[in-house]
């Protein structure tokens, strides 16, 4: 991604919803050959004590294009290397053992192209590991699409391509390769009341709704903010207690290499 640095402190609002699908992701990864484990769109850095904690005696690099990113991922202490790279094209210097990304590849094109170019990386016997949201054709994310759309025509006016396939374009495309494992969960949510707003919104403004609204002046965001959140109400009723049931479609895949 290109544009404004991530906000750090508003991605971790919402930590324990987005470890979740790491921790399942990391279940399905079996034993290793030798070689690093690779934190491949690390953020900031919150897979890294539990990747610590399962492969306590390997090296941990964190890869992240965000320097406010990479240096809460410092502050973790669990890395033993961190750094600035693009996934699209970054090669290590040794092959490592597996090759994790939890949420982060969502934000790149071409992934016929990148998910062989990453398994071929590994070393023999070497998993890869990758989950990211498929919520795009959700309520949650359409209506951002058809917001800034709608407000801001000459903006938005590209066609829309969803980032990430249905499950089975991955199956077919990964298990030629290697031996391929792909499935798809629907997480329901529950986000807490928030003091101002509604509580999808404040998930959303951290991650997907980045790229629409940072080009905006204070006062048009404001505009589609105040419009996005009307219609989530209808989609995401609030319960009684304030909170919203939200729920989430994530894709993962693992595939090891053939030895």
């Amino acid at each position: 991604m290109t544009g404004p640095d991530w906000n750090p402190a508003l991605y971790a609002r919402f930590a324990g919803l987005r470890l979740r699908p790491a921790l399942d992701l990391l279940l399905q990864v079996r034993d290793l050959p030798e070689g690093d484990i690779i934190d491949l769109g690390c953020g900031n850095g919150a897979v890294g004590p539990v990747l610590k904690a399962r492969f306590p005696d390997r090296h941990l690099q964190g890869i992240d294009t965000s320097p406010a990113m990479l240096a809460e991922a410092r502050d973790t202490g669990c890395y033993d290397s961190l750094n600035e790279a693009d996934a699209a094209v970054w090669a290590p210097t040794r092959p490592p053992a597996l090759i994790f990304s939890n949420a982060a590849l969502q934000w790149l094109p071409d992934h016929a192209t990148l998910f062989p170019r990453l398994l071929a990386l590994l070393a023999p016997g070497g998993t890869l590991a990758i989950q990211m949201p498929r919520q795009h054709n959700g309520p949650s994310h359409a209506l951002i699409r058809t917001t800034a759309k709608a407000l801001f025509p000459e903006r938005f006016a590209a066609p829309w391509r969803e980032p990430v396939d249905p499950p089975t374009t991955y199956a077919r495309l990964m298990a030629p390769l290697g031996e391929t494992s792909v499935w798809e969960t629907d997480y329901i949510q529950r986000l807490d009341p928030v003091e101002t707003g509604h509580p999808v919104r404040h998930f959303t403004q951290s991650t997907f709704m980045r790229p629409f609204t940072e080009g905006l002046t204070a006062e048009e965001e404001a505009r589609f903010l105040e419009a996005y959140e009307a219609e989530l109400q209808t989609d995401y009723p609030t319960e009684d207690d304030g909170s919203v049931l939200f729920p989430f479609r994530r894709v993962f895949l693992t595939v090891r290499r053939e030895s």
